[in-house]
């Protein structure tokens, strides 16, 4: 049985570095439930590590996707009651591709009333947001957001809001965001206004970086003091550049590292959080493409205010 799959055995441009194989489905490892994958979203975590900015930490060739919502179609014995459950099989290789393989305690099983669309962005970055809000609480704070039209950085200000957060301002690119930002209590900043975003940076007592790049640079330079800067994404692909050592405290966020010592039951519980918060603020309207039309949902990927590109892979 072949297996479609978006691989990489080479670092570069996601565009040329991936290609869609058909792979050979082997047989199913011991003690592993397989899941038939529905959906998978393109995210910039799981193109920027096909670029090699991680190359020290992966080893070719690779299967891209960190995330997606499947159906178990087969499980052993004692996880039989999984079979036909949809779950997130997270922590088992790239999602991008048609059957995966998963351990079982890992697999985090889908409330039925949760759509496909919002399970397979339920992990990185609802997780990402809870992890950062609970290592730098902000109640009481001044936050500032770079990116803040992202899903991510949409899931940072409603909990720094609900933590009791002074003021959140949002830095967005596309006008479009502009209005959601406002409506969700966050004040915004259009991220060609370097001179506000520097007076706002001198008033933050953290930010959560997405963008990398000069911006976040500027935001670095005019932080304070006692105040801290959480770089959690590169959006722009360019690293943090100051040019004298930051007075803030900075601070680099990686999703994988803040959860290395998280046991199973650790690892499904924090789940139980995620799906109250996707019921009250599920993530905005995604677009499908086909795993055949993989180019163009990377393509869409990189439009300032496009939908979030999902792979249907049924």
């Amino acid at each position: 049985m072949r297996n479609p799959a978006l691989i990489y055995r080479r670092f570069g441009p996601p565009g040329d570095a991936l290609r869609l194989e058909p792979l050979d489905l082997p047989p199913q490892p011991d003690g592993r439930i397989r899941v038939a994958m529905l959906l998978a979203p393109v995210n910039p975590s799981d193109l920027i590590p096909v670029t090699g900015a991680y190359a020290h930490r992966i080893t070719l060739p690779q299967i891209a996707g960190y995330e997606g919502v499947g159906r178990v179609i087969a499980a052993p014995p004692e996880h039989e009651y999984l079979r036909g459950r949809r779950v997130l099989p997270l922590r088992s290789g790239g999602t991008w591709r048609r059957v995966l393989d998963c351990a079982p305690d890992w697999a985090v099983p889908v409330p039925d009333d949760i759509p496909d669309e919002d399970a397979a962005r339920a992990y990185i970055n609802p997780m990402a947001a809870a992890h950062q809000l609970a290592r730098w609480p902000v109640s009481g704070r001044r936050v500032l957001l770079s990116g803040a039209g992202a899903h991510c950085a949409s899931l940072l200000a409603r909990g720094a809001l609900r933590q009791g957060a002074v003021s959140v301002q949002g830095i967005y690119r596309s006008p479009s965001r502009r209005a959601a930002l406002l409506a969700q209590g966050v004040e915004p900043l259009a991220m060609d206004d370097l001179p506000a975003i520097r007076e706002a940076a001198r008033q933050a007592d953290v930010t959560f970086d997405a963008l990398g790049g000069p911006v976040a640079t500027a935001i670095l330079e005019a932080m304070r003091p006692g105040s801290d800067f959480v770089g959690y994404g590169l959006l722009t692909g360019l690293p943090v550049g100051p040019k004298s050592p930051p007075r803030t405290g900075y601070h680099r966020f990686h999703l994988r590292e803040s959860q290395a010592a998280l046991t199973p039951r650790d690892w499904q519980k924090a789940f139980a959080a995620i799906w109250d918060d996707l019921r009250e603020s599920p993530p905005p309207e995604g677009r499908r493409f086909a795993l055949s039309d993989w180019r163009a949902a990377l393509h869409s990927a990189g439009e300032p205010g496009a939908p979030k590109p999902l792979l249907d892979l049924t």
